[in-house]
């Protein structure tokens, strides 16, 4: 088992120093979903909702965020992101599942460090601002199944995740 990298031979929390790490290109995708009823999830996609376009104004919070990220995570490097994408599926509800909204959050950079945080953060982000904009309607939805699905550049190789 690894050790916690940022915690020194004291056991002082401290920021991991990456002067040594090659600048190598790095990827980070995360993903999760919102669950809503399906009312909810017909606002959402008939553009009918009050406060505006959810997801458009969603998608714009998750850059930005992604963007924030060393600001609200102490330990975390602030990284030059040379790409932030993120992905919608609407899903309707069936005999399986619940109106959700899935999204997708790819993170780049070309750096000493990955960008798994500023994925997993944008990705968050993404999720609360839907919730925000339809609680008024739906105070009910869930965020559910967040986590990192891949990574790949940098000294510890690729990640997939179940893999």
């Amino acid at each position: 088992m690894s050790t916690l990298t940022h915690f020194d031979a004291q056991g002082q929390a401290h920021m991991v120093d990456v002067a040594s790490k090659a600048a190598t290109h790095r990827v980070a995708v995360a993903a999760g979903r919102i669950e809503m009823r399906p009312d909810t999830l017909a606002l959402i996609t008939g553009g009918s909702a009050k406060k505006g376009d959810v997801l458009g104004i969603a998608r714009v919070a998750g850059i930005m965020a992604a963007k924030k990220t060393s600001e609200l995570i102490p330990l975390c490097h602030p990284l030059a992101l040379t790409r932030v994408a993120i992905e919608f599926e609407v899903i309707q509800a069936d005999s399986t599942r619940a109106s959700a909204v899935f999204c997708a959050v790819t993170a780049e950079t070309v750096g000493p460090t990955g960008v798994e945080m500023e994925a997993l953060t944008a990705l968050q982000v993404v999720l609360l601002t839907i919730y925000d904009m339809c609680k008024a309607v739906d105070r009910g939805m869930v965020i559910t199944g967040c986590q990192l699905l891949e990574k790949h550049g940098g000294k510890s190789g690729h990640f997939v995740a179940g893999g």
